[in-house]
């Protein structure tokens, strides 16, 4: 890791969209996930709501508390020096009213540790991306699959596929720009509306199954470093396979120490 390395702050990733440097960001929930990503000159870190199907067994993000993203945001920001730290706003902090979820983000800065919150949500989430960036917050918006809308939904499917859709993502995508968000990050859409998207704005796109023209990218760490099982989503790129390691590893041990081969002499006092 560079010596030289400055901590990264939001404002810097619009210096990098200018520059034409692309912005590397994976999602992390503990102190020795977030000190390897920092060696590994990530440049932002997400404690998202994705903890819950990740790490706590839920079958999606909506069961996630304000509690929840805190405890864990806690323990990122101990490992962390170097990358930016945004944590996720989850489901039910933030849609009730806009005290409460200034109340919530306040909490994710104060008590978390966070630099930024992340939220969903497009034109109409404009009025609460304004309120917290008026009161010192930084935010970065998310548009396009939006995992806590998975009801509405009905399922995790692509969004913007229909020229309305399209065009209303587009709108969307500038109000949030307009009421102050630094960043967006553009879930499954066509990787051509991102394009168009990302052209269209100041602020960087962080793109997440939604094409390679966006301003940078974003992967869940269970993901891409194959520590999940299954069958991965479209969009992931298994770097490593570590669910085999980790099982053999554990294997191994449990064999030597049912056949009395550990501890030896070696491993004793």
């Amino acid at each position: 890791m560079r010596e030289d390395r400055k901590r990264i702050t939001a404002p810097a990733l619009s210096r990098m969209k200018e520059q034409g440097r692309k912005i590397v960001m994976v999602t992390a929930y503990d102190y020795p996930s977030a000190q390897m990503a920092d060696r590994a000159e990530v440049d932002v870190t997400l404690v998202g709501d994705s903890v819950g199907m990740t790490e706590l067994g839920y079958s999606d993000v909506l069961p996630v508390t304000l509690e929840d993203i805190l405890h864990h945001t806690r323990a990122v920001r101990r490992g962390l020096k170097w990358a930016l730290l945004i944590a996720d706003l989850p489901f039910g902090s933030y849609q009730i009213s806009l005290e409460e979820a200034a109340r919530s983000a306040v909490r994710l800065l104060k008590e978390g540790g966070a630099q930024a919150v992340k939220l969903e949500g497009g034109a109409h989430a404009a009025p609460l991306v304004r309120k917290l960036t008026e009161s010192g917050i930084p935010v970065m918006a998310h548009i396009g699959l939006t995992p806590q809308s998975v009801n509405l939904f009905g399922g995790y499917f692509p969004q913007g596929l229909s020229s309305a859709s399209a065009d209303t993502l587009r709108k969307d995508a500038l109000l949030l720009q307009e009421a102050g968000a630094f960043g967006i990050v553009l879930e499954t859409i066509p990787a051509e509306l991102a394009e168009q998207i990302t052209n269209s704005l100041i602020i960087p796109t962080i793109g997440i199954g939604s094409g390679p023209h966006c301003d940078g990218q974003v992967q869940v760490w269970h993901d891409l470093l194959g520590i999940t099982t299954g069958r991965p989503y479209r969009h992931v790129k298994r770097y490593a396979n570590l669910a085999v390691n980790i099982e053999s590893a554990l294997r191994e041990y449990a064999d030597e120490v049912r056949s009395n081969r550990f501890p030896t002499k070696d491993h004793s006092i």
